[in-house]
């Protein structure tokens, strides 16, 4: 940043000092921006690209992203051999692992990559991680599962440059900056703070928070609950949430639908995870976020009305608030007030995947009370996009089949999207589909 124009008076002292610490500033911007720059390009199978930033700098090779990701991982991921090749020639630690302690040939296994998983065993690559289970994530514990060691203190939240990203009744979403890093604050509304029943909601929601750890789900990172305003802090997800995507992009195609409703999937199944099932009870796009402007991966967040349930055995099912959630995604058993278990959430996923082969809300022409109850009635939302292809719009109509006893679980919509996902023609045939 440039030093004012005004600064000619300034003490001596004050002229020696502020150059060391910009400098040492720009050192640091500079660093993070040949990270993002060589994650980016190792995203986009750019090996020229990589293979630059490398000889100007060795060291970006252990580069780390958000989720302690390297470069490797992202190339393993995604099947980009020379990548990987020239990340392994600078010194690329092979068996690194992320946040989620997968390494890149547990990525390469998760996505099925053979000419990868050949490569990364060549040298020494070990299949340690989560990813190899594809369809059963099976979390980490919180580290640090104490209070005292998620409380945040708010003198840490710098709000210099926020900007609101979300309005609730509770309050606002903020983006902020949490130890220099990029954070999503959710401030309760001054005069809501000594509200008995928003005070609840809030701990439970922290409680919850607290307990989750999965790539598709937001990461909570802490809380600020012992001062006022309360705040929840969770990660920054820079590519906002799928409601404005489908706004912006309208219709996806069938790829880019099927790819988003597996990582929905993914985090559902394990919110879903028995004996302690967590039903989300407001999924909508709102509440779904890309982790970044390339929209090439999703997480669920946003647990304000989540209901953590104990299952004694797998037909449990509950009596709960009724109407809870937003109308045009919610169950009609949720409608009616009847008695609902975690089915209400595929019922949700239908929706969502129902819009984003659309590229409109479902039922766009009524409000959205008017649509529930339209729904609850026995209706459902016509199929009109070319998109669906015949064991999509099965897949679809069982998720919101009148009976929740019918509807499958998020495994099983995973296990039967990959299926769906291997028998789609490639992308640029996708034309001679759908004509």
């Amino acid at each position: 940043m440039s030093t004012s124009e005004g600064s000619s008076g300034s003490s001596a002292a004050a002229a020696v000092e502020v150059p060391v610490v910009s400098t040492e500033k720009k050192k640091e911007k500079s660093r993070v921006s040949k990270t993002s720059q060589i994650l980016w390009h190792a995203h986009h199978n750019d090996a020229a690209a990589v293979r630059k930033l490398l000889e100007e700098d060795r060291t970006l090779v252990q580069a780390r992203d958000y989720d302690n990701r390297t470069p490797l991982h992202v190339a393993a991921l995604h099947g980009w051999i020379d990548v990987a090749k020239c990340l392994i020639d600078y010194g690329a630690d092979v068996n690194a692992q992320d946040r989620w302690r997968n390494t890149p040939l547990a990525d390469a296994e998760g996505a099925k990559k053979s000419a990868m998983i050949e490569l990364l065993k060549t040298y020494g690559g070990l299949s340690y991680g989560q990813n190899g289970s594809h369809f059963e994530p099976r979390p980490v514990a919180p580290p640090l599962p104490k209070k005292c060691d998620w409380e945040i203190d708010p003198t840490e939240l710098d709000f210099s440059n926020s900007a609101i990203i979300g309005k609730g009744s509770f309050g606002e979403i903020l983006k902020a900056c949490w130890r220099g890093t990029p954070v999503a604050v959710k401030r309760i509304l001054p005069n809501l703070s000594d509200d008995r029943l928003v005070i609840q909601d809030f701990r439970h929601e922290v409680n919850l928070l607290v307990k989750l750890r999965h790539p598709n789900i937001v990461q909570f990172l802490g809380a600020v609950t012992e001062k006022k305003p309360l705040m929840l802090i969770t990660e920054y997800l820079r590519g906002g949430d799928l409601h404005q995507h489908l706004k912006e992009k309208g219709a996806l195609t069938p790829s880019t639908a099927i790819n988003f409703a597996m990582d929905i999937a993914r985090g559902m199944t394990y919110l879903h995870n028995e004996p302690n099932v967590i039903i989300h009870r407001d999924l909508k796009p709102r509440n779904v976020l890309l982790v970044n402007s390339n929209a090439d991966h999703l997480k669920v967040g946003d647990f304000g009305l989540s209901k953590l349930i104990r299952v004694q055995n797998s037909h449990d099912v509950y009596k709960m608030t009724g109407e809870t959630g937003s109308y045009r995604y919610m169950a009609p058993e949720v409608f009616k007030h009847r008695k609902y278990d975690k089915k209400v959430d595929v019922f949700s996923f239908a929706m969502i995947l129902y819009e984003m082969l659309e590229g409109d809300p479902p039922l766009s022409h009524y409000e959205p009370y008017e649509a529930a109850k339209y729904v609850a009635e026995g209706h459902r939302p016509m199929f009109r996009a070319k998109g669906f292809t015949p064991e999509l719009k099965e897949l679809v109509e069982e998720c919101w089949a009148p009976d929740m006893n019918k509807r499958p679980s998020f495994l099983d919509i995973l296990k039967r999207l990959e299926k769906i996902k291997d028998a789609l023609p490639s992308e640029h045939h996708w034309h001679l589909f759908t004509s």
